[in-house]
């Protein structure tokens, strides 16, 4: 690397690690003569700094390149591989077992821009944008999320959230969430998913901040994800690339702690 590095670039070790995850050029045709080191510094560098992806620093390949090998990966389900063996490392690391027995469901809704693509207006929040559901294990790792837009109840894209977990984690007995995500809503994670959600609510009578237990987990991973300004607002026309980019933060963070 001949230019002068930037804050968001991969350390040796954290490239060693990621390099390792990504899949190689396809035989045949013209060789890869792209340095995908570079690449994925230019996509960490359009989070954290969230310009636009033709607003790349010229010292990194062609925006054009950067941009494809996002979209291949995200297509292919490369984001998803890597973010998987990512956790399952991280959690092996803390001594936990790979896959998480219990987890933190939540929603964040943030702002839309003139992109287009679905939104709505969340009347709770009094924002007009979308909705971010994720669930967490106890560690504040990303286990699975769905973006919708913000008129969806939040009991409604818990289901969807849920749902698709299912899917991807097969040890999973106990879901806490707040007072929102109760009622109906935990009947039907036992008959759909075989699950207890059990509601924690806050104490009656007390005004101000008060730290609930679990709750704070997913609140903090909020706050890590708050720290890539792409992420600021939701900049983008399809909700899978918004999913996408929330993938692709959770794998820079899980870098920096391996």
């Amino acid at each position: 690397m001949s230019r002068k590095p930037y804050a968001t670039d991969f350390t040796d070790h954290q490239w060693e690690l990621l390099e390792a995850l990504i899949p190689p050029a396809k035989p045949g045709g013209r060789p890869r003569q792209v340095d995908i080191r570079e690449v994925c510094n230019g996509m960490a560098y359009l989070l954290r700094a969230g310009c636009a992806w033709r607003l790349l620093p010229h010292d990194f390949p062609p925006w054009q390149t950067v941009y494809y090998y996002f979209r291949r990966w995200h297509k292919d389900t490369t984001w998803n591989t890597i973010h998987s063996v990512l956790h399952g490392g991280l959690r092996a690391a803390e001594g936990r077992a790979e896959e998480p027995s219990a987890a933190i469901l939540d929603s964040q809704s943030v702002k839309t821009t003139n992109q287009g693509g679905a939104h709505g207006y969340d009347a709770g929040k009094k924002v007009n944008g979308r909705k971010r559901h994720i669930l967490v294990d106890t560690m504040g790792l990303l286990l699975c999320v769905v973006v919708t837009s913000a008129a969806i109840q939040d009991r409604d894209g818990a289901k969807l959230v849920l749902g698709k977990a299912k899917q991807l984690w097969s040890r999973l007995l106990l879901v806490w969430a707040d007072g929102a995500y109760g009622g109906e809503l935990i009947a039907w994670v036992q008959r759909c998913c075989g699950w207890v959600l059990q509601t924690i609510l806050r104490p009656v009578g007390i005004k101000g901040f008060v730290l609930l237990p679990r709750r704070w987990v997913v609140e903090r991973t909020f706050a890590w994800l708050g720290r890539f300004r792409r992420l600021s607002k939701d900049y983008e026309y399809l909700t899978s690339t918004s999913e996408a980019m929330i993938t692709v933060a959770m794998i820079h963070v899980m870098l920096r702690r391996l």
